[in-house]
């Protein structure tokens, strides 16, 4: 009911909701935690207050990221009935039941738990959008990933390296084993080195949080590279994103380089391509923790530490 801390979080008893005529009610076995679900709770950068609420949030359910079985379905859906099991995106997956619209979820992957299904929807569609469509990473390509050993950075490696990349995945140290093991070529301990000023340059750079400055990023990129972006992990560094890329429209006639943001938005067609790939077995879900729904703030205060590897996902009991 206010923006703050996860202290703000209530669990409470309400209405079971409704399907919309385009929608489907799924009761909800697995749900997973997202940066986006930390700025929708602290209302930050502020300037998303202007479609979230001003002053206390006008959507006060959390969490996006769901996979559960249908119990019901609107008068226009067709092409799930009760009893499927799915995934995809629906607001307020940390709850018992929540609805999606038809065009936001697809079938549960064959041989994926719900637990590892609901840890897929957000993060593995901005790293598909970041590596494959916004990026065009391809074969014999260098990359590197900046915070590789988080929820979007895992599914990055893995993209990555299925397009053919070398691979370099820069993370803390205790997730170095972790990134090698999911395909990472090379590794670096951001603790240790830094990245823009070891001599070596990449072809794209998929930068996860934005902690370094452009002319930093020139540095490390080839003369044709590309910088992949995928916002800001606080308010200083959005404000500061900001003014590096109005400095690299100006500078965009001068230099190869380009600068692209990646979006993250869910798409039917983009949630149906990490289906094949996770049944394929191209990339799974790494889950570092587990939580119960009734548990649901402290999972989201663990995410905030910024200390995971992976992804946090939060399980609700029959």
């Amino acid at each position: 009911t206010e923006y703050g801390s996860p202290d703000t979080l209530r669990l409470v008893d309400v209405d079971r909701p409704v399907p919309k005529e385009d929608e489907v009610l799924i009761r909800v076995h697995a749900a997973s935690v997202n940066a986006l679900d930390l700025h929708f709770m602290h209302g930050r950068p502020r300037l998303m207050r202007l479609m979230t609420g001003l002053r206390r949030p006008k959507e006060m359910r959390v969490g996006v990221d769901v996979a559960g079985q249908v119990e019901s379905v609107g008068a226009k859906v067709t092409e799930f009935q009760p009893g499927d099991d799915v995934f995809g995106v629906a607001r307020g997956a940390f709850a018992e039941y929540t609805c999606a619209l038809e065009s936001k979820i697809v079938m549960k992957p064959t041989g994926t738990s719900f637990e590892q299904a609901a840890a897929v929807p957000i993060a593995a569609v901005t790293a598909l959008q970041g590596i494959r469509d916004t990026g065009r990473i391809q074969s014999g390509e260098k990359v590197l990933i900046n915070g590789a050993g988080g929820g979007v950075g895992t599914f990055a490696v893995q993209l990555a390296k299925d397009a053919g990349a070398e691979v370099t995945a820069v993370t803390r140290t205790k997730n170095l084993e972790m990134v090698r093991a999911i395909g990472a070529h090379h590794v670096i301990d951001y603790t240790r080195d830094e990245f823009t000023r070891n001599g070596l340059r990449y072809d794209a750079i998929f930068d996860l949080g934005a902690t370094h400055r452009l002319s930093d990023i020139r540095r490390a990129l080839t003369k044709e590279g590309r910088w992949l972006l995928v916002g800001g992990a606080n308010e200083a560094q959005w404000f500061r994103l900001i003014g590096d890329l109005l400095k690299a429209v100006a500078q965009s006639p001068f230099v190869n380089q380009k600068v692209k943001v990646v979006s993250g938005r869910a798409r039917k067609e983009q949630l149906t391509v990490l289906k094949e790939l996770l049944e394929a077995g191209t990339i799974t879900a790494v889950i570092e923790r587990t939580y119960p729904l009734s548990e649901a703030a402290e999972a989201m205060r663990y995410v905030e530490g910024g200390q995971v590897g992976g992804k946090v996902v939060v399980t609700v009991e029959a």
